[in-house]
């Protein structure tokens, strides 16, 4: 499987990339700076690197950021909720609008999202990083049928509790076992499963 994984280059996404290696895939990390450099935001940026690709399998929407972890209603603050749909949502779109002509029927595309953006994991903090990971989920899950017709299956997951600068040293899991359930996920991604909003480990998850 040929493969290409957007933030690929620490975290979630460097552990990604090295278990599809491990499992003899054909895979690509995205980093923002480097011979893969790529600003999801931008999408001239995007263009280029989807001419430079070639034909793709599996697109792994992987890149994002947390920044108002501390902030609750009082303190948030407009770039932060800019910044965070910026490359939550928006770079979602503009990496699936760029690849997709490298897509063909049978591809699969996979959005990491997070559980924060569950209805039912609701909290007083982080509003924007929640806010983008829902808007992330919708977002797949409209790409499910979207692309459906196109033979094109799209997955949602939320990796787990990881610990990266992210998740934090406290957190349950390694990135290398959140990499290994979520390329299960992957490799067993069809038109059957598509539209479907799972953990990492297999699980269906609320929305």
């Amino acid at each position: 499987m040929r493969a290409l994984v957007t933030g690929g280059s620490r975290g979630i996404g460097a552990a990604l990339v090295a278990e599809g290696r491990a499992r003899g895939h054909d895979v690509t990390g995205t980093a923002r700076d480097g011979a893969m450099g790529l600003d999801v935001t931008d999408a001239a940026a995007q263009a280029r690197l989807a001419a430079a690709t070639g034909p793709l399998d599996l697109l792994v929407c992987n890149a994002g950021i947390y920044v108002d972890r501390e902030a609750d209603i009082r303190t948030i603050t407009p770039e932060q909720l800019a910044d965070s749909f910026a490359v939550n949502v928006t770079g979602v779109v503009l990496t699936v609008q760029a690849q997709l002509p490298n897509l063909s029927r049978g591809g699969r595309i996979a959005v990491i999202s997070s559980q924060m953006g569950s209805s039912e994991k609701r909290g007083a903090a982080g509003l924007a990083y929640r806010a983008s990971k829902a808007a992330a989920i919708n977002l797949a899950l409209n790409l499910a049928e979207a692309l459906r017709p196109e033979g094109i299956a799209v997955g949602v997951y939320h990796p787990g509790w990881v610990r990266t600068d992210m998740g934090g040293g406290s957190a349950a899991i390694s990135p290398e076992d959140a990499a290994r359930g979520l390329w299960d996920r992957f490799e067993t991604l069809t038109l059957e499963t598509t539209g479907r909003f799972e953990t990492w480990d297999g699980r269906a998850h609320p929305i």
